[in-house]
């Protein structure tokens, strides 16, 4: 039986909200609906992660038996700006099993000061911080890196979020955490693309069809992608090896297999 939770939790986040008369206080999520004897697998990221535009509805997917998977990403929040505005500590509040960390692309400069962290200092002070909440609170952290972008120059793929990616890996390696590299993976399968056929992978707004969205992904993207975090993440998390079953492979291309 598939026990695949997404998109319920912004519901009754957004129900929570409404509700309460503080602006920015955020209600507590309710846990009691966790099932015995379940697994259950959090997201915590950004609008690249976040089901609508992300890779995490392709990553629930990817999951059978007594899984239960949470996407609690945030659109346009960076590793910062998400704990602060206590979106962190509701992921933590669902008692999640194992949660998956991902951020960097709202964490490079020009996004802010609530938002803006160097690669070199705060970002990876602030994912060392999360690992530990995660712990404290009874969760496995796993990190997972950046997605690549889509946007080329000369032919050559720009690559914007390589130095977050970079401090994410030494991060795993310093406190000993489960890395996902989806940012080596997806450079390697846009690498071997022209710009036309990875555009076959842009986000498609109705009520905008002539913007042009290379940041974040449709559907099929999220299926290709989704299914690299699952695949990966079966390979440093051995134990999660018998509940991920990818059906069929999302694309042809070997360089993105």
């Amino acid at each position: 039986m598939k026990l695949i939770i997404a998109g319920i939790v912004a519901l009754v986040a957004a129900s929570c909200i409404a509700q309460s008369t503080k602006p920015n206080e955020i209600a507590k999520v309710d846990d009691k609906a966790k099932i015995a004897n379940t697994i259950r697998i959090v997201l915590a990221g950004d609008s690249t992660v976040n089901h609508s535009s992300g890779w995490g509805s392709g990553f629930c997917d990817d999951f059978v038996g007594h899984v239960e998977c949470f996407n609690m990403s945030k659109n346009g929040r960076s590793t910062k700006s998400y704990r602060n505005e206590g979106w962190w500590q509701r992921a933590l509040d669902l008692k999640p099993t194992y949660i998956l960390i991902s951020f960097g692309g709202n964490d490079v400069p020009g996004k802010g000061p609530e938002r803006e962290t160097d690669p070199k200092t705060t970002y990876p002070e602030l994912l060392k911080q999360d690992i530990q909440d995660a712990i404290a609170a009874g969760a496995h952290p796993v990190l997972v890196t950046p997605m690549q972008t889509r946007v080329y120059k000369d032919g050559k793929l720009l690559q914007p979020w390589a130095a977050y990616a970079e401090a994410m890996r030494k991060v795993g390696e310093e406190t000993h955490t489960p890395v996902v590299d989806l940012n080596a993976r997806s450079l390697a399968c846009f690498e071997s693309m022209k710009q036309e056929e990875a555009d076959s992978f842009d986000k498609y707004y109705v009520t905008n069809p002539k913007l042009v969205d290379r940041a974040h992904i449709n559907a099929k993207g999220s299926q290709m992608l989704g299914t690299m975090v699952a695949e990966d993440l079966a390979k440093v998390v051995p134990a999660l090896t018998k509940y991920i079953q990818v059906e069929n492979p999302p694309v042809e291309n070997p360089a993105c297999r």
